[in-house]
């Protein structure tokens, strides 16, 4: 039976990651947030595969018993606490649960977030609202919760999910936009204000589009069926570079090539990406298929795609594929001629230069 678990089926590569980690894991107690779907479950299985002793939050309390239980079958120890992040009680809950389990915490990953596509003035104004709460506030409820713990302890890590939405704005993502740049600015001043505790890592992570479920849970309000702008990555991968982090934390990660070149795209030519990302966006929602409208999972759980995997990678190809994948390859493109032109006129004027002189 085919199952997320298959894709973490015991390799000589991930025998080797048990090795590697275990010696490193084996001791630590890792919170994740978010972690009934997508990313945080995928990071949930690789960290149980190293061993770590796992405290896993989400709103959805089956999805969470199960993944439990999977990771239990990996040999980790594991508990699970029913957490809505953007409720700061519950995540003081979730915190106390973990640090009297093994008298501390080590790691804590703060993943969980929503999504809302559509017009910003069709949008109702509760959704932004809760969207900002449960990805703004929530990173922040996660880190004023535990900081405190890490300071006591001397050491922690702090790993801050953030994507490339904290750098790229985006289009008929206005709140969604809004939360991830807040992310970005509270980390960077949390990491200032932290300088004096040089055990304490605060770790920003922003990966591109991963192939998570995410989209299928997302508020829509277009009308039109969404899909992830290509390329989308795998998100066992990504799990495990976070991993890999949480072994040696660093403060600032791009985990995919796409992501650092939108990045900078739009921190050398602001202007210009912003209107080749809406004229993408648009364009693909004006031939996109019809699509009910819905507040997706931003205020209650979804019991459906529960799993790591969203589909996306291996979906028909329709009208979004030409559509977002020529665009967001004409975006790269776009970016590498300009940052390349000037260094091609200055060689071009050199060797006329040249030219000029030896005649």
């Amino acid at each position: 039976m085919w199952r997320d678990c298959l894709m973490l089926e015991t390799t000589r590569e991930e025998r080797d990651m048990k090795r590697r980690y275990r010696k490193n894991f084996s001791d630590k107690v890792i919170v994740i947030t978010g972690a009934s779907s997508g990313s945080g479950k995928a990071m949930a299985e690789q960290f149980a595969l190293a061993g770590a002793t796992l405290v896993l939050a989400a709103r959805n309390i089956e999805a969470l018993e199960e993944l439990a239980s999977d990771c239990r079958s990996l040999g980790a120890e594991v508990l699970v606490q029913q957490t809505d992040v953007s409720k700061p009680l519950e995540v003081i809950r979730l915190a106390d649960m973990a640090a009297s389990f093994k008298k501390r915490i080590d790691i804590w990953i703060n993943n969980a977030g929503v999504l809302a596509v559509g017009n910003f003035e069709d949008m109702p104004i509760e959704v932004h609202d809760q969207l900002i709460q449960t990805n703004l506030m929530g990173y922040l409820h996660g880190a004023h919760t535990v900081i405190p713990y890490f300071k006591k302890q001397g050491r922690g890590t702090l790993i801050n999910n953030i994507s490339v939405g904290g750098f790229l704005p985006v289009p008929y993502g206005v709140s969604y936009s809004a939360s991830k740049f807040g992310i970005r600015g509270f980390s960077d001043a949390l990491k200032a204000e932290l300088r004096k505790w040089p055990h304490i890592h605060i770790c920003d992570v922003y990966p591109a589009f991963l192939d998570t479920p995410g989209m299928s849970h997302a508020a829509n309000y277009t009308g039109k069926v969404i899909q992830p702008m290509p390329p989308v990555h795998d998100p066992v991968r990504f799990a495990k570079s976070i991993l890999k982090l949480a072994d040696d934390p660093a403060s600032f990660n791009w985990v995919h090539l796409s992501a650092a070149a939108l990045s900078l795209a739009y921190r050398l030519f602001p202007k210009l990406t912003s209107y080749f990302s809406y004229r993408i966006i648009s364009s693909y929602l004006k031939r996109a298929d019809l699509s009910a409208k819905t507040d997706g999972n931003v205020f209650l759980p979804l019991a459906y795609n529960v799993g790591i995997i969203g589909g996306w990678r291996y979906a028909t190809k329709e009208k979004i594929g030409p559509t977002l994948a020529k665009g967001a390859l004409g975006i790269l493109g776009l970016t590498a001629l300009l940052l390349v032109a000037p260094l091609l006129s200055r060689k071009v004027k050199g060797i006329a230069r040249k030219r000029q002189l030896s005649e």
